[in-house]
């Protein structure tokens, strides 16, 4: 599971070990609009805010968060029937989200993506050039918290000062093989 403040590069370090490690990306639903550039179904489920709420209710979602004005959530059939096939799958969320993973897998390694410094995320953030200044100020406020409380939620942080090093950094820890007793 990876998580870390938007604009830290959790996007672009899983393109970089899905070219590297074979594992399910598990997509996310979401009611924010596409992206250019963005497909449904491959970057995320697409949907309305009724169709989340209803989901939500149902219990079909593992986890969800509000972000940003958008909800998000991890549809919980997409992650129990790849673990029963025995596939690994790699979540990309919210720090909210990942509290609710964490508690339906402990087992679960937690990666936090961290960016070398604010100032560098705000960078990251105006450069988008979809985020307007007002978003730009409540993402750094999220990120500033999310990373006062990534230690003690995440079982490993990883600063993305560069993408290279990050995605072999993060490949390390996935295929790094566990100690005896440990969960994987």
């Amino acid at each position: 599971m990876v998580s870390g403040p938007s604009g830290a590069g959790k996007s672009s370090v899983v393109a970089g070990l899905a070219e590297r490690l074979p594992f399910h990306f598990s997509v996310s639903m979401t009611t924010r609009a596409a992206r250019p550039g963005e497909i449904d179904g491959e970057d995320y489920w697409f949907v309305s805010p009724e169709q989340f709420g209803e989901a939500r209710a149902a219990g079909e979602l593992l986890e969800w968060a509000e972000y940003s004005g958008h909800l998000y959530g991890t549809p919980r059939s997409e992650v129990a029937g790849r673990l029963a096939a025995g596939e690994d799958i790699l979540l990309d969320i919210e720090l909210r989200g990942a509290r609710q993973v964490k508690a339906a897998y402990p087992e679960a390694v937690f990666i936090f993506i961290a960016p070398p410094s604010l100032e560098v995320l705000e960078a990251r953030l105006r450069g988008r050039g979809d985020t307007d200044l007002e978003q730009v100020a409540r993402r750094l406020a999220v990120a500033r918290d999310q990373m006062a409380e990534a230690e003690a939620w995440f079982d490993h942080i990883v600063v993305n000062d560069d993408l290279e090093r990050a995605i072999a950094e993060v490949a390390g820890i996935l295929t790094a093989p566990t100690p005896p007793g440990c969960p994987s």
